[in-house]
């Protein structure tokens, strides 16, 4: 309700409320953009592929709000965008040059930031060939050069509009772009999937006791995320008083808020590629061959005993994910140091190296939390869709991205009603 109360507060604010506007026109052209099919593919033979939602084609489909199974010009979606701020983000900690740019501040934000825009429209590209010449071969209509070329080019001009999409969001709207239009394509989707399970309902294909207990599922999921999402461990810190010529500065008490889910939802998005990618090998090869038997029965969650194999490794894979990804944007030996650098100190902890091993513990603590919530997210749908006939294989990903992004953003449109309030004071 507070956050309904913040958002119409917002539209009385006339700058405010151009922006929400100008966010809310961008996300309408990505899914007009969804509408609008590649040429040259046959669409039959594209049906085919998408039989059953399962495997890496489901989660693509999931990320591009429907594109990539219709292959519409939207088709690759943001995911190479996402795939190279990843790629860059871990070449940071990995080279030297990379981590140093980082570190200038703006500019070299600026600098990463080019980087990424080149390796996601190079991403696109060979992407854009592998569907077309590749995986989607069959579907090609006419199989000429120019047909394939102009279906590559189509692809990737439409992941390099969506970054453009959503930078001029970042500058002219409220909220970050390009999470907005990840959520924009999931959210599409939800009338659709909630309309298929009102049918099976109907028809008796699925019961009304599994239609309460997705419903409660759904409730119980969104406040789960919103609670832990909101979840932060604050670590004091007091500055030490400190002399400069006639003035003293210093003296302050402030804190270092940690987030308990601090990894996102990037580890889910890994270990269900991961997963996912043995089952997406399985289409290529013939139904009754004893590959496919084997990861049907072991590593399918269609599988018995694979439903027990594929969630226990899922599990396994997310506490790992979320660890080693909370290692890599949370670094206590820079925290540590700028504090150290600055005059701070944790109240009872020695600086230097006490401070890294204090806050190194407390991370590992509260990442432990948020590595149990991400998998019971993602692994309880997989459960209750095999016992129920709910398809929820992807539910409790896409809640968890859907809210995120609306708590995110809904938390920019806040803080920058505060500092609009502020100048109005001031002025």
């Amino acid at each position: 309700m507070n956050s309904l109360k913040s958002l119409g507060q917002a539209f009385k604010v006339p700058e405010l409320r151009k922006k929400i506007i100008f966010t809310i026109l961008m996300l309408v052209i990505f899914r007009v953009g969804c509408c609008i099919p590649i040429p040259g593919i046959d669409r039959d033979v594209l049906s085919s592929y998408f039989g059953s939602a399962s495997g890496l084609f489901s989660l693509f489909d999931m990320f591009s709000g429907g594109s990539f199974s219709n292959f519409t010009i939207f088709a690759l979606s943001i995911t190479p965008y996402v795939t190279a701020s990843i790629i860059l983000q871990l070449l940071t900690v990995a080279i030297p040059s990379l981590e140093a740019l980082a570190k200038e501040g703006t500019e070299g934000q600026k600098k990463i930031a080019q980087y990424t825009r080149y390796l996601t429209v190079v991403l696109a590209f060979v992407q854009a060939i592998g569907l077309t010449v590749g995986l989607f071969r069959s579907a090609v209509i006419n199989d000429s050069f120019f047909s394939l070329a102009l279906i590559i080019l189509c692809l990737t001009a439409g992941t390099a509009f969506l970054m453009w999409l959503g930078e001029q969001i970042n500058e002219y709207g409220v909220g970050n772009g390009i999470s907005l239009i990840i959520m924009a394509g999931i959210v599409a989707r939800m009338p659709s999937d909630i309309h298929q399970t009102i049918n099976k309902i109907n028809t008796g294909e699925v019961s009304a006791i599994n239609g309460i207990i997705f419903v409660i599922f759904a409730v119980a999921v969104v406040v789960g995320i919103i609670e832990v999402q909101q979840g932060t461990r604050k670590i004091p810190v007091q500055y030490a008083k400190r002399v400069v010529g006639r003035k003293m500065y210093g003296g302050q008490n402030t804190h270092i808020p940690l987030k308990v889910n601090q990894a996102g939802v990037i580890p889910v998005i890994f270990s269900l590629s991961i997963l996912q990618f043995p089952l997406t090998l399985s289409y290529f090869a013939k139904q009754d061959s004893a590959f496919t038997s084997f990861i049907t029965k072991y590593l399918s969650t269609q599988g018995n005993p694979g439903i027990w194999i594929y969630s226990a490794v899922n599990i396994l894979l997310i506490l790992f994910f979320t660890y080693f990804y909370t290692a890599i944007i949370f670094n206590p030996q820079d925290v540590a140091d700028n504090m150290k650098a600055n005059g701070g100190f944790i109240p009872g902890i020695r600086p230097g190296r006490p401070t890294v091993e204090y806050l190194t513990r407390v991370m590992n603590r509260i990442t432990f939390a948020g590595a149990i919530f991400l998998a019971v997210i993602a692994t309880l749908p997989i459960i209750i869709g095999n016992f129920t006939a709910l398809e929820l294989q992807f539910g409790g990903t896409s809640l968890l991205i859907a809210v995120g992004v609306a708590l995110d953003t809904m938390k920019q449109i806040e803080s920058q009603m505060i500092m609009r309030n502020y100048q109005g004071f001031l002025n």
